[in-house]
C-alpha cells in the first residue's frame, strides 16, 4: 500500500519572535476549549486580558532560544519526519501543529490532493491529556468533515508506559547520566487538576495528589489520569537506567494562573533540591518528544538561574527525544501497529 499517509502532529510555534506573530500564535492556543475550558464569551475575555502584555513577555523568552532556521520545536519535528521517510514503507510521512503552521487544515488537504485516502495520525505526546491529545483528533475530524476530504485515519493512542518508548527515551538520556551528578529530575508538563477531575467516571474518589494514584484506578481512569501516566513513565525509566530510589524524582512545570495544578512543582522542587545539597542537577522533560521554549527556556535558562540562585552549581538539561534514531524506530513501530 502507498496511499497511507502517516502524520505527525505537534504542539506547534510562532512564525516568528515578533510580539504580532507571538500574539497570533498565543490567540489560536489560548481559544481552544481544549486548553482553557471556559464558555467562550470567558474565555474570550480572559484571553483579551492575557493577550495585553503577554506576547512581549513571550517573544521575549521565544527569542532566546530561537534558531537560524526558525522554531526549535518545528525544525526538530521536520528532523524527525526525515528519519521516518526510510522507516514508514506505506506512504508519505508529513508534519503538521495543532496551533501555527504547518496548519493540520493545509497538511490534510495537501494529502488528499495527492490520493492519499488513509491516515495514521500521531499525536506527539506519551501521556494523555484533552489539552493535547483530544484537540488534536478533533481539530482533524473537523477538518475532514468542513473540507469533505474523502480520508479516514487512525490514531496512535497515548505511549506512556510502551517498552519501545521507554527504551528509546533510556537510550537518549544515558550518556548525560555517565557524567557526575547529584540528582536526575523528571520534569513533566503541569495540568489543572480540574482537566483531569471532568474526565474521571462519576464518583471516583482517587486522590490526584497520592503517590501511586494509578494503582488502584480502573482502567477508565487510568486512561485519563495524567498524572499517573507521568508517575508511571518516570518510574519506568528510572528502572530502565538502573536509577536508585532517592537518586530521583518528578515534578511539574509550566503551571499558570491561579487555579490548582497538579503537584510537586518543579520551580518549588528546584529550590528545595538545591536546599538539600544537590550541586550537579540533571534535568530530563519526558512529557516533550522534541526540545521547545517549555524545555529550552524554561528550564534551559530560568530554571537553571533559579537553581543557582538558591544554591545549586549545574543545572544540565538532558534534551528530548528530538530526532534520536532510537525514537524513530520506536516511534515507526508504534505506528504500524496503530495503522493495522
Amino acid at each position: 500500500m502507498t496511499d497511507h499517509a502517516l502524520l505527525l502532529v505537534n504542539l506547534g510555534s510562532p512564525a516568528s519572535t515578533e510580539v504580532s506573530d507571538v500574539a497570533s500564535y498565543l490567540n489560536q492556543f489560548l481559544m481552544d476549549p481544549y486548553v482553557i475550558d471556559l464558555p467562550w464569551p470567558l474565555r474570550r475575555l480572559l484571553v483579551s486580558l492575557i493577550l495585553i502584555k503577554r506576547p512581549a513577555q513571550s517573544a521575549h523568552a521565544y527569542a532566546s532560544i530561537w534558531w537560524k532556521e526558525g522554531s526549535p520545536l518545528v525544525e526538530l519535528t521536520r528532523r524527525l519526519q526525515q528519519q521516518m521517510h526510510g522507516l514508514w514503507p506505506h506512504g508519505p510521512v508529513e508534519i503538521a501543529m495543532r496551533y501555527g503552521e504547518p496548519s493540520l487544515q493545509n497538511v490534510l488537504q495537501k494529502l488528499a490532493d495527492q490520493g492519499v485516502r488513509n491516515v495514521t495520525l500521531a499525536p506527539l505526546y506519551p501521556q494523555f491529556a484533552d489539552s493535547t491529545v483530544t484537540t488534536v483528533v478533533q481539530m482533524a475530524h473537523q477538518v475532514i468533515a468542513e473540507q469533505k476530504l474523502p480520508i479516514t485515519f487512525t490514531t496512535l493512542k497515548p505511549f506512556y508506559d510502551e517498552p519501545l518508548y521507554i527504551q528509546a527515551l533510556a537510550d537518549s538520556a544515558r550518556p548525560w547520566l555517565e557524567h557526575e551528578y547529584d540528582h536526575l529530575l523528571l520534569s513533566f508538563h503541569g495540568l489543572p487538576e480540574s482537566h483531569i477531575r471532568k474526565l474521571l467516571p462519576k464518583g471516583s474518589k482517587h486522590d490526584l495528589r497520592t503517590a501511586d494514584c494509578c494503582a488502584q484506578a480502573t482502567a477508565e481512569e487510568r486512561a485519563v489520569r495524567y498524572r499517573g501516566q507521568c508517575l508511571a513513565t518516570a518510574k519506568s525509566v528510572a528502572q530502565a537506567l538502573g536509577l536508585p530510589e532517592g537518586k530521583w524524582s518528578v515534578a511539574f512545570q509550566s503551571r499558570l494562573g491561579k487555579n490548582k495544578w497538579i503537584e510537586p512543582y518543579t520551580d518549588a522542587r528546584l529550590d528545595e533540591l538545591a536546599a538539600r545539597g544537590v550541586k550537579r542537577l540533571l534535568v530530563m522533560c519526558p512529557a516533550f518528544v522534541a526540545d521547545c521554549i517549555e524545555t529550552l527556556e524554561e528550564i534551559g535558562i530560568r530554571g537553571q538561574e533559579q537553581f543557582r540562585e538558591a544554591g545549586g552549581e549545574e543545572l544540565v538539561l538532558v534534551p528530548c527525544l528530538n530526532d534520536h534514531p532510537g525514537w524513530a524506530q520506536a516511534l515507526a513501530q508504534l505506528a504500524q501497529r496503530a495503522s493495522v
